[in-house]
Formats: structure tokens, sequence, C-alpha cells
């Protein structure tokens, strides 16, 4: 992957790296395996740069962790360029492999598709951005180089979501609580005074007294935090057995990420990504 610029002003080159958000991982790896390329002629962190000078940065290949397996398990893609590629994680699935489930991760999906699915010649390692638990749907982002995955963590995504719970919920609020692992479990969490600030906002969609159709937004990205905080109100998800919201006939938390939106770290233009929700509809409308 490489980036091309035309320099505007007199500059050293670490200078500019740094401003343009290159961070000192990336740096480093680009003097061990990467290029710094001033008109045709390779340099180091130290030149100074002049205004009209041609800039090429080539970004190191990355190798894939040992740990991944690619997995020919198809995937559904919403979106994808040079930089990302956006897809919706079904339920029943990891984001990334875990001690339960080593294999068949979304990310090893991912990897398969990037790679031998589309017979390239480099390798194109995926870095989750945002992820979601094994039960939970919805919409996961992937960058495509560590540098790309070091801008979005920097910008802010909006990232909402929609549940259905039990019982007749208000017209909107916050939940700014902060969360805790649960000493009693090495899997869930639980509201504490000694854990990490948490908030969740929410506007109701749909109520009545059997249930609720909500629109969620996280402000912070704590472990379980939804599920958590609306157990916490006493309105647990539907199908979340891990935290009150146990069904004879739903066994996965009725909650998905619908929608994604932030700014491209490349193009510098709104991307926003949103898919239905349809069978959460559904589940509301049988309670």
């Amino acid at each position: 992957m490489k980036f091309e610029y035309v320099i505007q002003h007199n500059e050293m080159l670490k200078s500019f790296l740094q401003r343009h958000q290159y961070s000192k991982k990336t740096i480093s790896a680009i003097k061990h395996n990467g290029a710094l390329i001033i008109n045709n002629s390779h340099v180091t962190v130290r030149k100074m740069m002049m205004a009209g000078d041609k800039l090429t940065i080539m970004l190191p290949d990355e190798t894939p962790s040992s740990y991944l397996i690619p997995s020919r398990n198809p995937i559904e893609i919403l979106y994808e360029d040079d930089y990302l590629i956006i897809v919706s994680k079904p339920n029943y699935l990891n984001s990334t492999p875990s001690r339960e489930h080593p294999h068949d991760s979304l990310i090893e999906r991912v990897l398969y598709y990037l790679n031998v699915g589309q017979l390239i010649d480099t390798s194109i390692v995926p870095h989750i951005v945002t992820r979601l638990d094994r039960n939970t749907k919805g919409i996961v982002i992937f960058a495509k180089h560590g540098h790309i995955h070091h801008l979005m963590t920097t910008s802010a995504i909006d990232k909402r979501y929609m549940c259905v719970c039990y019982g007749q919920m208000q017209l909107s609020g916050v939940i700014e609580e902060p969360i805790a692992r649960d000493s009693q479990s090495i899997i869930t969490r639980k509201v504490d005074a000694s854990g990490k600030y948490a908030k969740t906002s929410y506007e109701t969609v749909m109520t009545k007294p059997e249930a609720s159709l909500c629109e969620i937004k996280l402000h912070t990205g704590r472990t379980h935090q939804i599920r958590v905080h609306f157990n916490y109100l006493g309105h647990p998800l539907v199908g979340d057995d891990l935290y009150g919201g146990s069904h004879p006939k739903i066994h996965t938390q009725s909650l998905q990420c619908y929608k994604v939106t932030f700014i491209h770290p490349i193009y510098n233009r709104e991307i926003e990504i949103e898919i239905d929700y349809k069978w959460l509809q559904n589940i509301y409308a049988e309670l």
C-alpha cells in the first residue's frame, strides 16, 4: 500500500509523518520494511522537504498471525474499497478467535476473501476496527492495513444499535454507570463503582407492556455494555441468557448493530452504512 503527496511547504519528513497521523509503530515499520521516497530518491525521516517535492510512502507488507486460519465460509460485504472492508456478521459467529471457538471467526473469513478468494499476489491483513459479541448481529468494520486501523481508531465512529428488551421503556434515556468484571465469572460484567466509565443512550421506537424496541447509541465501548446497562435498568434483552433475558424460543440476544457513520480516513468524506432489522421487529411483534 502506498501514499503519494505533493509537499506544500518546507518541512522535515518526520514532522510531516507525525502531522498526518503516522504512528510511531508505523514509522518504525516503514524504516525496516517500507520506503520513504522523495523525487524518486530514498530518504530517511530526517530529510528536509521543500515545497513542490513529491513524496511517496510505501507501507510495509504485513503477515497474518499464525493463529488465524483462513476460512472459505461466505461473508456478506456491505462496503469495500482499497482501505476498508465492512461486512455484516451473523449470530453464532465470533468476530475474532477465542478459546471456546478457535477458528472460523469473522476475521478468518475476511482473511480468506481478501487473499485466497481474490487470488492476489500480496498479502492483505484485516485489522478489526469494531467488533461484536458472538451472538450479536450487525455491521463490523475491518481495515486493510495497520496504518488504516490506527487512523480509524483515532477518529469518531457513530455506531447505532437496535434491540428488543423486556418491559416498557421510557421514551428516551441515558445510562451512565461504570462497568466492571464480575468476580464470580470470567465472562460476565456488572455495573459497579469500581468499574470503568460507560455511557449508553437510547430512544424507544416502539413500546408495550411486554417489550420495547429501542435504538441505542454507544458513547463508550465496554465489553457487553448494552446488555449490562439494560439489565441494570431491569429491562434485559430478549434471549440474553447471560444477563437475565432468557426466552423459551429465542436463544440469542435481540441486538444488532444496524448503522455506522464515520469520516473516511483517506477520502475524507462521510461513509454511512445501514442494514435492516426486520428480525427484531418480528420478535417485538410476537411478544
